[in-house]
């Protein structure tokens, strides 16, 4: 009778989802299945630091579409907390494995025993414990259904090393196929209210689509362009809906986020709101006054029936899935005639401005304005290119010009603000993207949190260019601190080479101080076969959202 250990059990689950490459850290609690996995059909990228594989993972499982899985031993997972943290907030169904301990040890003071389980549970979709090897092929499907469903998220898997090492009879196994426990994601709406969305957008005079990040579960925007196209209706996108429908499109206003596009800002003044996947949350301003009209008719789309009228109610909510409610959508309102509305003008205007007013900031000088650097780049970017953002003034004046032009080529921040995303975000997209060049764009305060990943980027020959802006600061931070204290207090860096750190970890680095030495050096981090970093003196300049911020909280204090 063949037999099996749990380790080989892992590799053909994760190998029937497709799974190719994986994100971790090594050490004793997984050494068992690293070694069955090296003979294998998988890549292991091998990072300096959990958080950077849980990074990687979450941005690979984004662009992709494919599940992004993340390996690390006890100790490794309690460096990843912060990664699965993220990924809660980018939906991103990352599949975390962690060794630990053999169970007979656990509750007794085992080798670096933590709980494992509980810690993950109110980070991820659902955090469980295996203790059979022969289940473990029902527990990674239960993951990665988990992963998948509704509104997406992490989901972990603690692996103790003698499960791993447990030799069981191969015909003891059930092993199903991914179509047997994943169903397809094709949840349409109903008709009727379907008929009633497209009503109501065909009265509005100032209506406007703001598709969120569950739009994005898609690798193409072939479904938004249509809708859009068919309604003539205004649309703007965030998160992983940036580039469904290129910023160039002439329906499409760029980026949601009202403090970095005025045309988004506008949205206080539409009198229908269509929520394509976009949640009712802060960014929003919870879709309550003065951020959106008292009297504006809200239609929601939503894959999870708890975010639908989730803090305002909705004149027309639909349970599904984006696409294929947009799809309706689009059918129902061919039955229509549709024309351009004076409100488009209204909305090309400000966006002609907040041009005129980027254009205006982008000029040489020294030390640079961010948005001169931004400009240079923009100059030199093609369609295929790939930008990942950090967080940050430097980022945000970036993510307010640079455009989202193609999908999954686009990515920022979460909503939760954590800094230091952008390096192995960069590097999985150039895992996803080989022929195509990545850029990252960082500041040096976000830097600070994953800089080392360098040396995962030449260990693995990921050539990204990144670009530091560095004010010597915690740009946006100090800049809030200044607006309402008048001083700032602990956000004061040095203007440190970060160029030579990567110089040090075998990269390409150059430090960049004059506006007309800049072009030049990235054709030149473009030309070095390597990854490259070009460390960047700018302006401590004020972005648009540290001003929204500090004009937020001053208008709290007066209340």
């Amino acid at each position: 009778m063949a037999r099996v250990t749990g380790s080989h059990l892992i590799c053909k689950a994760l190998k029937l989802e497709g799974v190719k490459n994986i994100f971790a850290l090594a050490g004793d609690h997984i050494l068992p299945v690293l070694d069955v996995m090296a003979d294998q059909d998988f890549r292991i990228i091998d990072t300096r630091h959990e958080q950077a594989a849980v990074h990687m993972a979450d941005a690979w499982s984004r662009i992709t579409e494919q599940p992004g899985v993340c390996m690390y031993t006890t100790p490794g997972f309690a460096n990843a907390i912060p990664g699965l943290t993220n990924a809660s907030h980018t939906e991103a169904p990352v599949i975390s494995i962690a060794g630990c301990a053999d169970t007979h040890d656990l509750g007794r003071g085992a080798q670096q025993e933590i709980e494992q389980v509980a810690m993950a549970g109110p980070m991820t979709k659902g955090s469980f414990m295996v203790r059979d090897a022969r289940r473990i092929p029902e527990f990674i499907a239960r993951a990665m259904r988990l992963a998948f469903s509704g509104r997406r998220g992490p989901v972990h898997l603690t692996i103790p090393i003698d499960v791993q090492e447990q030799n069981v009879e191969e015909d003891q196994v059930i092993i199903h196929e991914p179509k047997e426990y994943r169903a397809g994601s094709s949840l349409l709406a109903d008709p009727e209210k379907v008929r009633q969305a497209i009503a109501l957008l065909h009265q509005a005079e100032k209506p406007l689509a703001v598709a969120g990040s569950a739009a994005g579960y898609t690798l193409s925007g072939d479904a938004l362009r249509r809708f859009i196209e068919t309604t003539r209706l205004p649309v703007v996108t965030e998160e992983q809906a940036r580039g469904l429908i290129s910023d160039d499109h002439p329906y499409a206003f760029g980026f949601f986020e009202r403090g970095l596009n005025r045309a988004a800002g506008k949205i206080r003044d539409a009198d229908v709101v269509v929520l394509l996947g976009r949640k009712q949350d802060f960014v929003i301003g919870f879709c309550r006054p003065p951020n959106v009209r008292a009297d504006a008719k809200i239609i929601q789309i939503d894959p999870s029936p708890l975010e639908i009228g989730r803090n305002r109610g909705v004149a027309v909510g639909m349970l599904g899935d984006v696409t294929s409610v947009l799809e309706q959508m689009t059918k129902e309102a061919a039955n229509h005639v549709w024309k351009d509305l004076p409100w488009l003008d209204e909305l090309r205007a400000v966006r002609a401005a907040q041009a005129e007013w980027a254009e205006d900031l982008a000029r040489p000088a020294t030390p640079m304005h961010a948005l001169f650097v931004h400009k240079t780049l923009k100059s030199i970017l093609r369609p295929d290119d790939c930008i990942v953002f950090d967080g940050g003034d430097f980022c945000h004046f970036g993510r307010s010009f640079l455009p989202a032009l193609k999908p999954k080529h686009w990515l920022y921040v979460s909503s939760l603000g954590m800094l230091g995303t952008s390096l192995p975000s960069a590097l999985a997209a150039k895992v996803a993207y080989p022929d195509s060049r990545v850029f990252m764009l960082t500041g040096d305060g976000a830097f600070g949190f994953n800089g080392m990943e360098f040396d995962t980027a030449v260990r693995h020959k990921l050539n990204i260019v990144a670009i530091l802006g560095n004010d010597s600061a915690w740009g946006i931070d100090r800049q809030i601190q200044l607006g309402l204290y008048g001083r700032a207090v602990a956000t004061d860096l040095r203007q440190t080479r970060y160029d030579q750190v990567v110089q040090g970890l075998g990269g390409y680095g150059e430090f960049v101080e004059r506006p007309e030495d800049l072009a030049p050096a990235l054709e030149r981090a473009l030309g070095a076969q390597r990854p490259a970093l070009l460390n960047v003196a700018v302006e401590r300049a004020i972005s648009p959202r540290a001003e929204a911020a500090i004009g937020r909280r001053k208008a709290a204090a007066q209340k």
